[in-house]
């Protein structure tokens, strides 16, 4: 798993080249970024909880749009995974494994102050 700063160089490098935009606006821009990234995970928590399949589908939806637009492409792929098989209601899918797995990689995300 990346660190803490190899993700956030990720993402800034990311915004930078795809939004063309400079140091000063990214890093303006990051906590705002980081902030709605805890708040997804933390619907996306809430939703399995809930035990309601299709709601995990639709926070794993959001959650993996986040990713995307911030070019965290490995962990869109799990947030897909979560997406279809909620989706599709599949009780054979490790929910708790692959959401423990973002888990871990958005606390290492914001465990860095900004």
């Amino acid at each position: 798993m990346m660190t803490s700063q190899q993700y956030i160089n990720q993402i800034k490098t990311y915004l930078s080249n795809q939004f063309n935009l400079g140091d000063e606006q990214v890093s303006e821009m990051m906590p705002s970024f980081i902030s709605t990234l805890a708040g997804h995970m933390a619907n996306l928590e809430k939703a399995f909880e809930s035990g309601d399949l299709g709601v995990l589908g639709k926070s794993g939806h959001t959650i993996k749009g986040a990713f995307l637009n911030l070019g965290l492409n490995d962990c869109a792929e799990i947030a897909l995974q979560i997406e279809h098989r909620g989706k599709e209601g599949d009780h054979s899918t490790d929910f708790a494994r692959l959401i423990a797995s973002l888990r871990a990689k958005v606390d290492e995300i914001t465990s860095r102050n900004l």
